[in-house]
């Protein structure tokens, strides 16, 4: 691969008392990985020295200033902090949340300048990174405040891709937050990315019910019946593949997923129960519908397993290629989508 196309990746670390630093380092312990790109780590080198000794990852690392110094072949670690840190392996702190906070802070401040191409956020603990500079129930929430564009979380493994409707929400707030609206953006964003990011001309998405058995003709709500339905039924007129409503009790069990490019869940757990029982471990969550490319694990902070020696880093390293190969579909969609306006614009002109 030629030096300059290769691919900057950019990690923030998570919280360092769970397995985040530990996934990062042992997948790079495989220096396959430094012929896909070159990785940049938003930390401190005093952090990943503690760290290391720590767990069986014996990784040598760049230290760096700033991110245009990284050396192409090394594992670099941007330095953001020189003082010491208390690490309590396994324990969320209030240490731990507040440098969590400043790597997922510079790092998405760098993805925005362009300066890493992909971001690769390890797991935060979304309570102890709270503070007045981060009001948001996950990373998805804070990246759309950052960065251009709607969000859409999805949450792929292989050929398995679920989005969802809404988020981090109560389930008390589910129905209310549901509108045909919110359905259309939604689909529309997940269209958008299956054609550009995943290279899929015609995608075929399908949608699940909110209540059980999509209402049963409205004796067990009706949301399904007055809101969901109609809309997917305009959105069928409009020339899209989409289907539905589909129950989401026999849905995966069934198979059915199969047959789609991508499924719609209304609401988190209804899209990750079965998505994690199908592939967890393996599977990765990328927010879509922004400009930059975030790319993540399934997984969470882990702290049972912290300092163990024993977390899995197949989720973390299926996310660095998951980023790097969706930057690559979508730098090819620009380039051919420029070249047929460019060729359009001649002829007119002729």
């Amino acid at each position: 691969m030629d030096k300059s196309e290769k691919i900057i990746v950019g990690i923030s670390i998570g919280d360092y008392n769970g397995i985040g630093i530990e996934i990062i380092l042992k997948t790079f312990l495989d220096k396959r990985m430094l012929d896909f790109c070159t990785p940049v780590i938003f930390a401190s080198t005093k952090l990943i020295t503690s760290y290391k000794n720590t767990v069986d990852a014996n990784v040598v690392f760049n230290g760096i200033k700033q991110v245009d110094k990284a050396v192409q072949g090394k594992l670099n670690i941007l330095n953001l902090w020189n003082e010491d840190v208390d690490i309590s392996l396994g324990r969320p702190t209030k240490s731990s949340g507040k440098y969590a906070f400043l790597s997922l802070e510079a790092a998405t401040e760098s993805l925005a300048k362009g300066e890493i191409d992909v971001l690769i956020t390890a797991p935060i603990n979304k309570d102890n990174i709270q503070s007045d500079d981060f009001k948001f129930p996950g990373h998805t929430e804070y990246l759309e405040s950052k960065l251009e564009g709607k969000s859409l979380m999805i949450l792929m493994a292989n050929n398995l891709r679920i989005g969802l409707i809404t988020g981090h929400i109560p389930v008390s707030e589910i129905s209310k937050t549901i509108t045909s609206e919110l359905i259309k953006n939604k689909i529309n964003i997940l269209y958008k990315t299956l054609v550009e990011d995943f290279a899929i001309s015609k995608p075929k998405i399908a949608v699940l019910g909110l209540n059980p058995h999509c209402g049963d003709n409205g004796v067990i709500g009706k949301e399904d019946d007055e809101i969901i339905r109609p809309t997917v039924n305009e959105i069928q007129n409009e020339g899209k593949l989409v289907y539905g409503p589909y129950a989401a009790d026999s849905f995966f069990g069934s198979d059915n997923y199969k047959n789609f490019d991508a499924i719609l869940a209304m609401y988190h757990d209804q899209g990750l129960a079965p998505f994690k029982t199908l592939s967890f471990g393996e599977g990765v969550n990328f927010t879509a519908g922004l400009n930059k490319v975030r790319t993540s694990p399934d997984h969470g902070t882990a702290y049972d397993l912290a300092g163990k020696d024993l977390a899995n880093i197949n989720s973390f390293k299926e996310a660095v290629f998951m980023g790097i190969q969706i930057f690559k579909t979508r730098r090819h969609y620009k380039s051919l989508t420029e070249n047929t306006l460019k060729i359009s614009s001649q002829k007119e002109i002729h």
